[in-house]
């Protein structure tokens, strides 16, 4: 060992101290005439030996993490990539190791949100709590309790004020975001309320259920205003178009409707998927060309396509892409090995991102109909994800009862 006296005496002092601290009277009278330390212990030595311990560890994570990151470039290098210091946000890319791995949940996490305001995120749990995370530093902030049943699904208004959550204990709850407090209970459903979303407004909300129907409700009254009925099947999910003018719904009974609000018609039912369909997400406007692009490459005369576009996610293991204006598939993405739980478009509008039963995340370049990249996301199933739509974080919850923040770059 290369330790100075002064080192040496000061690491004496300490394992010293931590053997009085643990009660090892004997082992500490040994080590005390063997190390020749006559008389008390100095307090100042308190617990220091488990802090440089702990200190140690955390530099020795990210001596790893800094080397897996020189070993990916070096990869990059190795294979001809350009290596761009600052990656334009249109092509952010999750990259492993994850920067924050979360406990805290003693149940499956169902679902995982940004606010989209402040640098914190929130999810949802089978443990019946909705939990309240920084993803820059990785702490916890709070726990939401007042459900008394699986939390399914979470949902900010566009000010970030007000935080809708829904239940298997059949209702939807309202929480003031600054106060941490439940506002409202609206109830109605006969069944578990598997999916709620704010329309743009913020006036009103929407929920799905199990009992087979998709509701409206006023915020402010806490009244429902328009239930819509058609789905044969448990409703899965429920979103809302970037206009507020549709609404787009997927069902154990393996379709996808689409809805308009105003007169509750049905627009469209879209029925190629082989299984239930999960998850269903509306294309920004920033992946409108790329989409009209992807889909005049593959149809020739479909460049003029209008949308607009949905993109789906099923347990048949794959994910399409709609043309909501025709109602026609433009595409069918494969290559997950079980149930995809969760897709959503990269905010650059240029990739799809999905998470599933498979333990992964993967990011699809939907343009060349391939996977861009794939990252083991988690020990099981991969259920939910999201994509913050302004700094380079996405998050993903697992049935392992974790949630992980992933660093894009």
């Amino acid at each position: 060992m290369v330790l100075t006296p002064r080192q040496k005496e000061e690491l004496h002092k300490a394992i010293a101290d931590y053997l009085y601290q643990c009660g090892f009277e004997d082992a500490l009278n040994a080590f005390k005439k063997d190390a020749s330390m006559p008389g008390e212990l100095d307090k100042k030595y308190s617990g220091l030996l488990e802090k440089k311990w702990t200190s140690v560890i955390r530099l020795q994570k990210k001596v790893m993490d800094l080397e897996s990151r020189l070993s990916e470039a070096e990869k990059e290098a190795s294979t001809g990539s350009t290596l761009k210091k600052t990656r334009s946000p249109e092509d952010w890319m999750p990259r492993p190791p994850e920067r924050y791995a979360l406990t805290g949940h003693r149940s499956p996490v169902t679902r995982v949100l940004f606010h989209p305001v402040y640098s914190v995120m929130v999810t949802a749990s089978e443990d019946a709590t909705v939990k309240v995370w920084d993803y820059e530093t990785g702490d916890f902030e709070r726990t939401l309790k007042g459900h008394t049943d699986a939390v399914q699904d979470l949902s900010f208004d566009h000010t970030g004020k007000v935080l809708a959550s829904c239940s298997a204990d059949m209702s939807v709850k309202l929480w003031d975001f600054h106060e941490f407090e439940c506002i409202k209970t609206m109830t109605g459903h006969d069944h578990n309320v598997s999916s709620v979303t704010f329309l743009p407004s913020g006036d009103y909300l929407v929920s799905s259920s199990r009992d087979k129907t998709i509701k409206m409700w006023e915020v402010a009254t806490g009244y429902c205003v328009k239930t819509f009925q058609g789905h044969r099947e448990w409703v899965r999910k429920v979103r809302v178009s970037p206009d507020g003018v549709l609404i787009a719904s997927c069902s154990n009974d393996q379709t996808i409707r689409v809805w308009i609000v105003a007169s509750k018609e049905c627009k469209c039912d879209l029925r190629d998927h082989e299984h239930v369909v999960e998850d269903v997400a509306w294309a920004p406007e920033s992946a409108h060309p790329h989409i009209a692009e992807a889909a005049g490459l593959e149809g020739g005369k479909r460049g003029g396509a209008a949308g607009p576009y949905l993109v789906s996610a099923s347990r048949d293991k794959t994910i399409r892409l709609w043309d909501c204006g025709t109602g026609m598939c433009l595409m069918t993405l494969v290559g997950h090995d079980n149930w995809v739980r969760g897709v959503l478009f990269h905010p650059g509008g240029k990739y799809i991102v999905s998470c599933s039963d498979d333990k992964t995340l993967r990011i699809w370049d939907y343009k060349n109909k391939r996977c861009a990249k794939t990252l083991m996301a988690h020990e099981h199933f991969a259920t939910t994800l999201d994509f913050h739509r302004s700094t380079p974080f996405v998050i993903t919850g697992s049935v392992d009862m974790t949630i992980k923040v992933w660093e894009c770059r």
